[in-house]
C-alpha cells in the first residue's frame, strides 16, 4: 500500500563531504596506533618467551650441579616436555641444550640485556658463532640497535665486526674531542667490498661504479646511519669546480661524510685532498644552524701505519684512513694475518709489477 511507510536500513553515506576537517588524519593516527600495539605484543610475545627459555637452562644448570646429572638427561627432558605440551615448538634436544647454554652464558636476568630483546634464531646464531662474552653482547646491542636480521648478524659476524668497527686510523680526539668515541664508532677497518667483485686492476672509478650499483650492499657495510647524498658530487671553490668521489650524510650525527676512494695505499697527498673536500662541504653545504662538523673517510687499497698516522696528526679537519677487503676468497683464505693485507693486495691486484720483482 502506498500509505504503508517501508522500513529502510539506514547506510551510511560514503562520501567525503560531510566528513569534519582532518578525518583522514585521524584514521592515520588510530591506525599507527593499532599497529604500534601490534608490535608492541609481538615482542611481549617474543619477550616472554626468551624469559621461558633461559629460566628452563638455569633451572637445569641448577639441578645438574646439585644432582650430578649426566647430560644424557637432556634427552629425557626434551621428550617430557614435547610430550606435556604437543602443540608448542622450541622443546627440541638441541635447543634445549641452547636453553642451557644461554643461562651459562648470561647468568645475569636475561630480560635486563639487550639479548633478551632478539628472536630466539639470534641468540642461536650468537651462541654457535661468538667465541667471547665480548663479542655475544657486541652482536647482541649492534642487532637490537640496527635491527639486523637473522641472515645479516651471521654476515656481520662472519666479517668480525667487532674487530673493523671504529678501527681506521684518525684523529677526531684532536679535531672532535667531544664528539670522538661516536664518531669512531662509524669508521672501519677494513671495508669489506667483496660484494664489488673486482679480482683484476682497478681505478679508482671502477671500484666507484662497483659501489654505486651496488649501492644498497655498500650502505648496509658502512653501517646504520648513512644516507647517500651524491657521486663524483660537484662542488665549486672560487672559478674552479672540484668532485667529490662519494658524499653521504649520516643522520644519526647529524655530519656530511665525504669518502674518498683510491686503489693504491694511503698517501699524505690524499688526505690534504680529502681535507680539502671536507673544508669545502663545510663551506658550501653544511647548514651550521642544523649540521655538525663534516668528516672525512679514505678508503685505500692499504696503509703504512707509521706515515698515515703521522699525516692525520697535521690535518686540522677530522679524517680517518681504513683500507678495504675486496680479494678473491681463494686469495683471502692465504692471508695469515691482517698486517700482511698490503702485500696480498698487492700482488694481486698488480701481477705485472709482482712478475717484475727477483
Amino acid at each position: 500500500m502506498e500509505s504503508e511507510i517501508t522500513a529502510k536500513a539506514v547506510v551510511p553515506q560514503q562520501g567525503t563531504s560531510e566528513l569534519p576537517a582532518g578525518f583522514f588524519e585521524l584514521i592515520d593516527d588510530l591506525k599507527s596506533v593499532v599497529r604500534g600495539a601490534h608490535v608492541r605484543a609481538q615482542l611481549k610475545v617474543n619477550t616472554e618467551m626468551i624469559q621461558m627459555y633461559w629460566e628452563i637452562g638455569r633451572t637445569i644448570l641448577e639441578r645438574q650441579r646439585e644432582e650430578e646429572w649426566g647430560s644424557k638427561v637432556i634427552d629425557r627432558i626434551s621428550t617430557e616436555l614435547r610430550t606435556e605440551f604437543p602443540n608448542q615448538r622450541g622443546f627440541s634436544r638441541s635447543n634445549v641444550k641452547y636453553m642451557r647454554q644461554m643461562a651459562r652464558t648470561w647468568p645475569e636476568p636475561i630480560g635486563q640485556q639487550a639479548v633478551g630483546q632478539l628472536p630466539w634464531g639470534h641468540i642461536v646464531v650468537l651462541m654457535s658463532k661468538c667465541d667471547t662474552r665480548f663479542e655475544l653482547d657486541f652482536y647482541a646491542q649492534h642487532a637490537v640497535h640496527n635491527g639486523w636480521s637473522r641472515d645479516r648478524l651471521t654476515v656481520v659476524i662472519r666479517d668480525e665486526l667487532h674487530l673493523a668497527q671504529g678501527a681506521a686510523a684518525n684523529n677526531f680526539d684532536v679535531t672532535l674531542p667531544a664528539r670522538s668515541k661516536a664518531v669512531k664508532e662509524i669508521t672501519k677497518d677494513p671495508y669489506r667490498l667483496d660484494f664489488t667483485r673486482l679480482t683484476r686492476e682497478a681505478a679508482e672509478r671502477d671500484l666507484e661504479d662497483a659501489l654505486v650499483d651496488n649501492l644498497v650492499h655498500f650502505l648496509t657495510e658502512l653501517g646504520f646511519g648513512f644516507a647517500f647524498v651524491g657521486r663524483q658530487y660537484p662542488i665549486t671553490v672560487g672559478t674552479k669546480e672540484f668532485r667529490i668521489d662519494l658524499l653521504f650524510y649520516h643522520f644519526k650525527l647529524h655530519r656530511f661524510v665525504v669518502i674518498e676512494l683510491k686503489t693504491t695505499e694511503a698517501q699524505p697527498a690524499h688526505l690534504g685532498q680529502l681535507g680539502f673536500y671536507v673544508g669545502a662541504v663545510d663551506a658550501f653545504v653544511r647548514d651550521p644552524d642544523r649540521d655538525d662538523d663534516t668528516i672525512g673517510i679514505l678508503i685505500a687499497e692499504s696503509r703504512d701505519k707509521a706515515s698515515v698516522e703521522f699525516a692525520l696528526q697535521l690535518q686540522n679537519q677530522p679524517l680517518a684512513v681504513g683500507t678495504y677487503a675486496g680479494l678473491p676468497d681463494k686469495v683471502k683464505e692465504l692471508m695469515p694475518s691482517a698486517e700482511d693485507l698490503s702485500r696480498i693486495a698487492d700482488k694481486v691486484l698488480h701481477p705485472e709489477a709482482a712478475t717484475d720483482r727477483p
